[in-house]
This record gives structure tokens, sequence and C-alpha cells, in this order.
């Protein structure tokens, strides 16, 4: 499986070094800024798994930069712990209202922030932590390549099943075609975007059980989704 993928977003130069030296002996991939503007850019280019993100930081503001990923139908659930100095309880509030998921102030214990990143990834990602995924109806065991739904053996492709697993993966995130691509097929795939098209049909047939909704979700224009239904 795929390293996580995190956003540091710190402008102290010592503690951005300190911070991604240990994520990354934790098997965090860390894109790390110490601006505002390129977490933006970085977060477009390659949507994170979750964010690190500084209060005060250059450019665009942290409390702004929260504000845009929420936005962003590409980010809107990416999770954010948000780091500052701040500690008084309106500016606490005014994160959390942004849409931050958790709240660390300076100064703190790495080894705490690693344990609540660590926590809000179990939650997303069960099987980072070697669990059986399980999104509504819908249960994956990856050991045993088997997927069941209300009760039912489910039959799947290998590309389905991969398919299937990615999104379960990221409860609710909406992907795009191409980000789909990236991470079902691989960045060095030649196979054009309406294959993604062709294999979500597929999925939804192979997941298919009477009287059950859709749990794949298509987005106008964005993409698809995986719901819990």
């Amino acid at each position: 499986m795929a390293m996580p993928r995190l956003l540091l977003v710190e402008d102290d130069p010592a503690l951005a070094e300190l911070l991604e030296f240990r994520f990354r002996a934790e098997g965090y991939e860390v894109a790390a800024t110490g601006d505002g503007d390129e977490a933006l850019l970085l977060a477009a280019e390659e949507v994170p798994d979750l964010v690190v993100l500084d209060w005060m930081i250059e450019g665009t503001s942290g409390i702004e930069v929260c504000r845009r990923l929420r936005r962003d139908k590409a980010t809107a659930h990416v999770p954010i712990v948000m780091l500052t100095a701040r500690g008084a309880e309106d500016d606490m509030v005014r994160g959390l209202e942004t849409g931050a998921d958790d709240y660390l102030t300076k100064p703190f214990s790495p080894r705490e922030l690693i344990a609540r990143v660590a926590a809000i990834m179990r939650r997303i990602r069960p099987a980072l932590a070697g669990e059986m995924l399980n999104v509504g109806d819908l249960a994956l065991d990856a050991t045993a390549h088997r997927v069941t739904r209300r009760g039912h053996t489910i039959s799947l492709g290998p590309t389905e099943f991969r398919l299937l697993r990615f999104f379960m993966e990221h409860p609710g995130r909406v992907f795009s075609r191409g980000q789909l691509l990236d991470a079902v097929w691989g960045t060095n795939s030649d196979i054009e975007l309406r294959t993604v098209d062709v294999h979500i049909r597929r999925l939804r047939k192979g997941i298919e059980v009477d009287g059950a909704p859709d749990p794949v979700r298509t987005v106008r224009s964005a993409g698809y989704a995986l719901e819990a239904v």
C-alpha cells in the first residue's frame, strides 16, 4: 500500500525539519513548505491524505489556507491539524470553525502530534492499521481478497478490486479521473481517462445488491466518491 501523503505547512525551519524527519520515520510521504500560497499549489497538484498547518506562515495565512482547502471539492474532506502559538480560546474556536479537525498549541511534543495524526489516519484509512476496511454495508478483506455486502460475497475483477479498495481507504473523498488513474493504474500508465468510467460502471455492477443504494457517487465536473450507505 502507498504511504500516506502528508502536507506539512510550517515556517519555522528547525521545527519543520524535525517534524518532517519524524513523520518520514513513521512511514509518511511528506511534502513541506512554509508558505501558504505554495501549500495551496502543492495540495492542488497532489491531494494529501492529511495536512499539518501552522497558523502563522508566509503568504496566505494558515487560517485562510484551511478555509480554501475546505471550499475546494478536491480537498474538502482532507483532515487538517492546525498548529499555533495562539492559546486563546476564541482563536482555538475560530480554527475549528474554519474547518480544522484538531488543534495543537505551541510548544507541543512532536510525539503528541504524531499520535494525533495517527489516530486521524486510522479513522480515515483503516487499512493503514492493518484492519479490515468497512464503509457502510461494504466490507473488504485485503488479505483474503474478498468483498462482501449485506451478507453477499461480491466477485470483482482485479482492477475493480483495487479501485474499490482505494475508494474505501478514502471514504467520502471526491477523486478526479486523473487522480484515480494515478492511484489505481500508476503514474506511468498511458490508459485514457475514459477507461476510468468503464471500470466505475463495472464496479457499480459488481457491488450491486437488490434493494441496496449505489454507494458510488458521481460528482459532475469533479469525479467520483464512495459514500457509506
